[in-house]
C-alpha cells in the first residue's frame, strides 16, 4: 500500500499527541471492533480553537488523519471548524488508498463530537449545528 510523503510524515511525526486537561470540548469516535479508536480535545476561548490534542488506537493512517485534521482545525474558530471535511483532510494528506478512506471519515467525526461536546457544556443543544454522528456517517458512505 502506498502512502504519500505527508501520511508517513504525520504518523511517524504526529502532531498535537495527547489530552488537554483543561479541554472544554471533548469527542471520541470509531469502535473497538474495526480497531480504531479517535479522542480529540478541543480548547475553545471565545468560539476559537486555542487548542488541540488527540489520542488515536490504530493504524497509521488513522493517526496521521488525526495529526492532520488537528492542526486543520488549531486556531480556527468553532464554525471553520465544523466545516472540516474528511475531503479536506484526504487532500491536506495528498490523498489515501481507498481502503484508508474511513480513517478521515473518522477524524471528521472526532472534531464534529468534540465540537458536540463543547455545546452541550455550554448548555446548547449540538444536534442542528453539528448534527448527529449517524447523519455523518451516513453522508460518507
Amino acid at each position: 500500500m502506498m502512502y504519500s510523503e505527508k501520511v508517513l510524515d504525520h504518523f511517524t511525526n504526529p502532531r498535537n499527541v495527547g489530552e488537554l486537561p483543561d479541554a472544554n470540548g471533548v469527542g471520541e469516535v470509531g469502535n473497538a471492533k474495526c480497531g480504531d479508536i479517535m479522542r480529540m480535545y478541543l480548547k475553545i476561548e471565545g468560539e476559537v480553537i486555542t487548542d488541540v490534542r488527540f489520542k488515536t488506537f490504530g493504524c497509521g493512517a488513522a493517526i496521521a488523519t488525526s495529526s492532520m485534521a488537528t492542526e486543520m482545525v488549531k486556531g480556527r474558530t468553532v464554525e471553520e471548524a465544523l466545516q472540516l471535511t474528511n475531503k479536506a483532510v484526504m487532500e491536506a494528506l495528498d490523498g489515501l488508498p481507498p481502503v484508508k478512506v474511513h480513517c478521515s471519515v473518522l477524524a471528521e467525526q472526532a472534531v464534529r463530537a468534540a465540537l458536540a461536546d463543547y455545546y452541550k457544556r455550554q448548555g446548547i443543544d449540538p444536534e442542528p449545528i453539528v448534527g448527529t454522528i449517524q447523519e455523518i456517517d451516513h453522508n460518507a458512505g
